[in-house]
This record gives structure tokens, C-alpha cells and sequence, in this order.
């Protein structure tokens, strides 16, 4: 198994400022103070929002090229990841995405694991089993853009379709979580997404929202959006062409079972910076 590494977790606490007393004079030369106030409150950006800690169980389906697997495993320091992709083998999926042999070292480098020939839909459950009693291993299931491929051009058909895939994943996927843990499901914004109506899926299939945030691709370094049928070729045979998903608007639903409260992430679990070779840090 790879080292786990520790991370500490430290909030940056700055004291407020102390107000000016009123017998305080203005600089010569200095901007009005509603001029002041207005310059120091520019938008700033959005902290971006990890829904896991290092420690957690973390289960990825479908992770097409396998490099957000490789993202948790080499920048947020992930040490228990199990990585799985629908395609049967390493050369099935070496020929839709050929870059995938380098996300695999990086992951299996650290004792995290791949798995083949994983159907969301079917797949068994992750656990432990006591005698007759068995416990779910997985605290964070993560899929993330979901989506059934081109099965039909009518919009009706295919969201259903869709639909379909994702109510078969959340009952997969239950039976796998850990007391309190967490499916957390991506999806872009707009239509045809916002028709999937997936609260309410997961409402059905016996789950909760617990909260919602942006996706910010940014906070996954090295991870690139993987299209359903492979990389995007242009007319010449070269890839890299079509459309960037990791540029797109995008939400993640963190759903928990009815009636069970999340695992709580420390505040701190935001992007995590490299740690330096004496201990490890996180910034805020």
C-alpha cells in the first residue's frame, strides 16, 4: 500500500483591523473613504469546495481517462481510492483514451487501485462482511458526469435513459456507503441536465440532498473532462479537438441516505497545496 500522508489542517485567522478614531485626520492626497471601501470589496473567488478528506474510502465510477482519480491521489494526497471505468480491460481503454497509462501509474504508485469492466448500473457492493451482517467500506462515491452516450437524438428518450442510469446507480451504490457517507453525483448545468430532475431521483431511491456546489475543475489539477465515446479527433486525425467539459458550468449534489447525517469534511479540505518535506500544510 502507498504512504498515507497526514495533512494538517490549519485555518489562516487574521484579527479585524481597528477603526480610526475620530479625531483621526484624513492623509493629504488620500481617496474619499466610500472610495476606500469600495476598492477593498472587489469580488474575490470562490474557494473551491472538496466534499473528502485524505482518509476517506473514496469510490470513482467511471472515471473515463482516470485523471481526477490521479488528481486525488497526487495533489490531495487520497491514499484509499478505488478508480473504476466501465471499458473491459486496459487496452479498450487505452484506445479511447491513450493517455491513460501515465493516470495509472500515478494512482497505483500510492496503493490506490483501477478496476475493469464496472457497470454502475450492476455493479455489486463494496463491503464487509461480519457473519451474516455487512458493513459498506466506501465513505465518498463519486460520479461524475454521468451520461449514457448517443442512444438516441430524441431529447425525451435520452434523458430518460439517463434517468434510468442514475436511479440503477444510487441502489448500487447504497449498500457500499459507510455510516454517514456520501454519494456525490456532477452534472453540467443547463439543459439537458436540469431535466433529469435528479433530486428527485435520488429522493426516490432513498436518498437526500444534503447540499450542492460549483464543480471547479481548477481545484483537480492534471484532470481533464473524458467524453463518454473517447478523445475528440479532428478531421485530420489529430486529438485534442471539440469542446473542453473542464470549461463548462457544472454542480455536484452530495446526496446522504433519509434520515442519516453526513460524515462531516473539516473546513480546511479545500485545494490542498504540496506538502513541503518536513510536514504537511493546508491552506485555507
Amino acid at each position: 500500500m502507498g504512504k498515507r500522508r497526514k495533512v494538517a489542517h490549519a485555518q489562516n485567522a487574521h484579527p479585524p483591523r481597528k477603526g480610526a478614531s475620530a479625531n483621526q485626520q484624513p492623509q493629504k492626497g488620500a481617496a474619499p473613504a466610500e472610495t476606500r471601501k469600495k476598492a477593498h470589496s472587489q469580488p474575490k473567488h470562490d474557494e473551491p469546495t472538496i466534499p473528502f478528506a485524505p482518509e476517506d474510502g473514496i469510490l470513482l465510477i467511471g472515471d473515463g481517462d482516470l485523471s481526477f482519480a490521479a488528481s486525488l491521489v497526487e495533489h490531495h494526497y487520497c491514499a484509499d481510492v478505488t478508480a473504476t471505468v466501465l471499458e473491459a480491460n486496459l487496452d479498450e481503454l487505452v484506445e479511447k483514451y491513450p493517455q491513460v497509462p501515465e493516470n495509472i501509474a500515478k494512482i497505483e504508485a500510492e496503493g490506490s487501485r483501477v478496476l475493469y469492466n464496472i457497470d454502475a448500473t450492476k455493479m455489486a457492493p463494496f463491503v464487509e462482511k461480519k457473519g451474516k451482517e455487512s458493513t459498506g467500506l466506501m465513505d465518498r462515491i463519486i460520479f461524475n458526469f454521468p451520461h449514457v452516450g448517443g442512444k438516441s437524438t430524441d431529447v425525451n428518450r435520452q434523458v430518460r435513459y439517463n434517468q434510468e442510469l442514475l436511479v440503477s446507480f444510487f441502489q448500487r451504490a447504497i449498500p457500499s456507503l459507510t455510516p454517514g457517507g456520501t454519494i456525490i453525483v456532477t452534472l453540467f448545468e443547463g439543459e439537458p441536465y436540469t431535466l433529469w430532475n435528479i433530486r428527485d431521483l435520488g429522493r426516490h431511491s432513498g436518498l437526500q440532498v444534503e447540499s450542492s456546489f460549483k464543480f471547479q475543475a481548477s481545484a483537480y489539477p492534471g484532470y481533464h473532462h473524458a467524453r463518454t465515446l473517447g478523445v475528440v479527433k479532428n478531421k485530420n486525425g489529430e486529438s485534442g479537438g471539440g469542446w473542453k467539459g473542464e470549461n463548462r458550468a457544472a454542480r455536484s449534489y452530495i446526496f446522504v441516505r433519509k434520515d442519516d447525517q453526513a460524515k462531516p469534511v473539516p473546513k480546511s479540505s479545500k485545494k490542498r497545496s504540496r506538502p513541503s518535506d518536513d510536514e504537511s500544510s493546508d491552506e485555507d
